[in-house]
């Protein structure tokens, strides 16, 4: 896996390769039932109260933390190629949906050769200071942890789908 954060461009940039077809990524990073699986880092959860997977949808989302408490997310779709590209506005809110801004675009590309898939994912934050308080904030171990959710989520499902 790769993980760069440039401050000089007010960007993040993650690469990582799955040992998975390109269309099971592509419905992890899409579907609610998958999606709230794996997004979260342990030990806390991701709920999705809304994921309308579509340009001009969005994503509304908590992350719980095994205490019960909320920390809320609105994802707006803003383009998608299927399974190739989408890319989407990201910032906290509150439970109302109220966005604390500044938020951030995200632009996530997919790409399968000989069965691995790579998600390149580009995080710009119009902000440096937003993407300092996000990197000092846990966001670097926390999408690590993330990513290997998927991975394991990814193996799962691969093996139930050659058992189908």
């Amino acid at each position: 896996m790769e993980f760069i954060v440039n401050k000089e461009t007010k960007t993040v940039l993650i690469t990582k390769e799955f040992a998975a077809e390109l269309s099971l990524v592509w419905d992890a990073y899409t579907k609610p039932e998958l999606l709230d699986q794996w997004w979260a880092p342990k030990p806390f959860a991701s709920r999705a109260k809304v994921l309308d997977f579509e340009v001009g949808g969005r994503r509304f989302y908590a992350m719980v933390s095994p205490e019960g408490l909320e920390r809320w997310v609105v994802q707006k779709y803003t383009s998608i190629t299927p399974k190739t590209n989408f890319k989407m506005f990201n910032a906290f809110s509150d439970a109302d949906e109220n966005l604390e801004l500044p938020g951030s675009d995200w632009d996530l590309s997919f790409s399968e050769h000989d069965g691995t898939t790579t998600v390149s994912i580009s995080i710009y934050n119009e902000s440096l200071e937003r993407l300092e308080r996000m990197v000092e904030g846990g966001f670097v171990e926390g999408t690590k942890m993330q990513l290997k959710n998927l991975e394991e989520l990814l193996k799962d499902l691969s093996v139930n789908q050659g058992a189908a």
